[in-house]
């Protein structure tokens, strides 16, 4: 638990006995380097004089109270860990230092065990801070390692980012967020941090989807003999299969208020119960967690608990949806052909440089995935050296009616009209005028691809694109 800091612990607290116990606890454990101060109100200028490495902050100080110093310091030094201490046992209070950005709060008689993990993680999570900084700023941008993304086809300079931000955090034994739309590769991601992190237990991926609590706490936990009807035998659950290396939780968004409960102990305490037992058992797994949903409005509607929500803010990876990243598009194409082909015992086909026009045109609401299913009838029906155009033609067309079709298009559908808008009401003349002109902008002037997109033939765009005769 030992950890020398070049920097400072500052703790901050006006009960001089209570400092003077933490210090003492911390030194014994290893901490060489600790500072205390009494008075909140000399804090700020402490910290314009003095690096410090994470500051410990009692929340009821006279003069100048702990929550406000908290906005006061995540303003002026955002990547500064601060842990709240607060005799006050109230859920709000401890969620609204969370959301103004405190990495930790923890409650008073302290548990010296969870005070000394709170500080390791505190430390862990501003030496990532610090890496990630020089990461950012560091020019030219190093490229990640190949052999730790395998997974992941891209050359898109956003996504070359993400990788190297999940390198330098793939070490790290904090829970990660993975976001991103359907079928951006949230899976492959978490294998990826997974390989990276050198951890030598394994990967045990589960989707939580449609688990009601008891389902979660059997699956996640395991059971003792006897706990209920069918148990004849204990049974490890997978935070115990995933002991040394990473559980990957998907579909989180989708999980039952009580399983949140259980779910949030996990990642705060690193403790469960197994069913039927009283003893904790600590958890030696990872925790990386995936949702499609927009977790902010979840929360916000009551539907995500708000002290989960904010505890999952140490690293979060947002996978940008593959309408946002087209230059990966050729990569991506030339390899979901080779793997269909594969896959179906043929010779890797051809095909016209139009088809790259047509599907960078095309949203791709089932990203990745769309497109990989997409491919893969394409050449499963090719009976030729050559993919055609019209098989891609059809199978957007049926999509696109589909979405038009659902009461609840999903946004990357709406997307797909180019964001037209109109300052008036429009004459039947000048909305066709304005899509044909949107839809040409969208093919890169290529005509076969535009008619495709107004669900026209070439040739009745090319007689609306004639001037009139005089």
């Amino acid at each position: 638990m030992s950890e020398n800091c070049p920097a400072p612990i500052l703790l901050v607290d006006d009960n001089e006995t209570f400092l003077q116990l933490q210090k003492k606890l911390l030194l014994c454990k290893g901490f060489s380097n600790v500072v205390t101060v009494c008075d909140s109100r000399s804090v700020l200028q402490y910290l314009e004089d003095q690096d410090v490495a994470v500051v410990v902050l009692d929340l009821m100080m006279p003069e100048l109270p702990g929550q406000h110093l908290l906005k006061l310091l995540v303003a002026r030094h955002p990547n500064l860990p601060v842990v709240i201490l607060s005799a006050k046992n109230q859920l709000e209070t401890a969620i609204d230092c969370m959301r103004e950005g405190a990495c930790d709060y923890l409650l008073k008689p302290l548990d010296y065990d969870k005070f000394l993990t709170s500080i390791q993680r505190a430390l862990e999570l501003r030496s990532l801070n610090e890496q990630v900084y020089t990461l950012r700023h560091s020019a030219p941008a190093l490229a990640p390692r190949r052999d730790n993304f395998s997974y992941i086809l891209t050359g898109n300079e956003s996504m070359l980012e993400l990788l190297r931000y999940l390198e330098v955090i793939a070490p790290s034994r904090l829970p990660v967020l993975i976001a991103g739309e359907t079928g951006v590769g949230k899976e492959l991601f978490a294998r990826a941090l997974h390989q990276a992190s050198g951890c030598g237990g394994p990967l045990i991926a589960v989707n939580v989807a449609g688990l009601d609590d008891a389902m979660f706490s059997d699956t996640l936990f395991g059971h003792k003999k006897g706990t209920f009807t069918g148990a004849e035998a204990d049974r490890e659950g997978l935070v115990s299969k995933a002991a040394g290396g990473t559980l990957f939780l998907d579909e989180i968004g989708e999980l039952a208020e009580p399983a949140q409960i259980k779910l949030l102990r996990l990642i705060q305490e690193q403790e469960y119960y197994r069913l039927g037992s009283d003893t904790p058992s600590k958890s030696e797994a990872r925790i990386v967690i995936a949702t499609n949903r927009d977790l902010k409005k979840s929360m916000l509607q009551g539907s995500f608990r708000k002290d989960l929500y904010y505890r999952l803010f140490a690293h979060q990876i947002c996978i940008p949806p593959l309408r946002n990243r087209q230059d990966d598009l050729p990569l991506l194409l030339d390899a979901f052909i080779g793997f269909a082909a594969h896959s179906l015992g043929k010779a890797a086909p051809g095909y016209p440089k139009e088809l790259l026009t047509l599907l960078m045109s095309y949203p791709f609401p089932g990203n990745l995935r769309e497109l990989q299913a997409m491919v893969f009838e394409a050449v499963a029906r090719n009976g030729s050296s050559k993919l055609g155009m019209e098989r891609f033609k059809e199978m957007i067309r049926r999509e696109r009616e589909g979405l038009q079709g659902c009461g609840d298009a999903p946004a990357s559908a709406q997307e797909a009209s180019g964001g037209i808008s109109f300052p008036h009401f429009p004459t039947l003349k000048e909305a066709e005028g304005l899509l044909i002109e949107k839809a040409l902008e969208l093919a890169r002037s290529n005509q076969g691809v535009a008619a495709s997109l107004l669900g026209i033939s070439r040739q009745a765009l090319n007689r609306r694109l004639q001037p009139p005769q005089k």
